[in-house]
């Protein structure tokens, strides 16, 4: 497998972007005051639906776009880990959908409910229906049950990981917790969202910890006995927060080692595993995940509660001419990130309009890279660019990537913090410009 270098990376990146933009080349001529030629849903504007969205419009502009999204303004996921450890407002990670009215595309802020993949159209809460030729679903993900943890629950032991009140509500437990408290996190199975952020949470809670409140540490419980980026985070660990010894900030329980949790109790601020009950006045509970509601309400979903799609197209494998990207899609090979998200939108984006103009699917390429933050100047990440091997369909496969070295000076991970942030305001550009 060859090395990705960071120059290397920008070229493959530019060239995945372009074939989102393969169909405008010679491509029909703009719409004329609305007289569209093909008509869009796309269901959720977050890192895939919009990308999604505005794609389709820059490659195609004949093609009426409507997102349909219930919230005004997003909130990023990607960096709110550093509103929940203090040094990042909710503000920062607020988002709207100015720019891709500015692309054309129609923003309906309402909650979809309903998908009549026969009729073709897509039902809202106020009993408004949108037609169709081609739908993207692009949903996110929703909660698996975990016994004790519903909606009351989840108030007083947030998730936070969809970004927005609840990252503000954990944010604020944490600022409130006694100094000698633990601040307890119930790690998800696999797969779920963003596989390296609860670990990344973790390290920027015991940052604020190691400061403010030095007698606590982060005691994370995981049914995990690994996770992503294991080695980088737990050689971190140690040098920042004494990770295996006896008075480290952190401390990791694998499920192999009684660290799967099986039910919580809100009213007494209880976590239970197999073996141990823990307490504290800072719960962060994180359930296992699948896709979200209106996915499987559409009946996009398999046993496994992800949606499987053409890893060509993204195109369901339950509906034709449904699409499904992001988390709630079933992308082997592929991490539920938002950067690939991203790649799949893209990826999605030009299929739709070569299918609408009949011309052939580009054989796609998808982009991963992904940042993880230990403390305000210590940075980690992971980049990757797959291809798509009509051989072997049912997973695409990676053909270069990267890591960051597993022993580098301060001033590499300063650096690697830094890129972080210029990486989140290139792809929120992307995404909402």
């Amino acid at each position: 497998m060859s090395k990705l270098t960071r120059r290397n990376f920008v070229k493959l990146t530019s060239s995945v972007a372009a074939v989102g933009l393969t169909a405008c080349a010679g491509g029909p001529s703009p719409s004329i005051a609305g007289n569209y030629k093909h008509r869009v849903v796309i269901i959720g504007g977050g890192y895939a639906g919009a990308v999604a969205a505005k794609y389709i419009r820059m490659a195609d502009s004949s093609v009426k776009v409507t997102l349909i999204e219930q919230n005004k303004n997003y909130y990023s996921c990607p960096l709110s880990n550093w509103v929940v450890a203090g040094f990042r407002d909710i503000e920062v990670q607020k988002w709207g959908y100015n720019g891709l009215k500015g692309h054309g595309v129609e923003v309906v802020h309402e909650k979809a409910t309903k998908v009549d993949p026969v009729g073709k159209k897509v039902t809202t809460a106020s009993g408004n229906t949108f037609k169709y030729d081609q739908l993207v679903v692009s949903p996110g993900v929703g909660f698996r049950d975990l016994e004790g943890y519903d909606m009351a629950a989840s108030h007083k032991m947030p998730h936070a990981w969809k970004a927005g009140p609840q990252t503000v509500q954990l944010a604020k437990q944490l600022k409130a917790m006694k100094n000698g408290d633990p601040f307890i996190m119930v790690a998800p199975p696999n797969p779920f969202r963003c596989p390296p952020g609860p670990y990344e949470r973790a390290s920027l809670v015991a940052h604020f910890l190691k400061k403010h409140k030095p007698k606590s540490k982060v005691l994370i419980l995981d049914a995990k006995d690994k996770f992503s980026k294991f080695g980088l985070f737990t050689g971190g660990w140690k040098q920042l927060y004494g990770y295996g010894t006896a008075n480290s900030m952190i401390e990791w329980v694998p499920g192999g080692e009684g660290g799967k949790v099986s039910r919580v109790d809100a009213k007494s601020m209880t976590v239970y595993t197999e073996m141990e009950e823990f307490t504290s006045s800072c719960i962060n509970v994180i359930p296992a995940q699948k896709a979200n509601q209106i996915a499987v309400s559409a009946g996009l979903t398999d046993k496994k509660g992800w949606c499987p799609v053409n890893l060509k197209t993204f195109e369901s494998k339950m509906h034709k001419d449904v699409y499904v990207i992001g988390d709630s899609s079933a992308a082997a090979g592929l991490p539920k990130s938002g950067y690939a998200a991203n790649s799949e939108a893209k990826v999605c984006a030009s299929a739709i309009v070569a299918k609408l103009n009949h011309k052939a699917v580009p054989t796609p390429s998808y982009v991963n890279t992904c940042y993880s933050m230990l403390s305000p100047d210590y940075g980690i990440s992971v980049a990757a660019v797959y291809k798509f091997d009509a051989a072997k369909p049912n997973k695409v496969q990676k053909v270069a990537g990267g890591l960051s070295p597993s022993k580098a000076p301060d001033f590499i991970r300063k650096q690697e913090a830094l890129y972080n942030e210029s990486w989140y305001q290139s792809i929120m550009a992307d995404t909402f410009g």
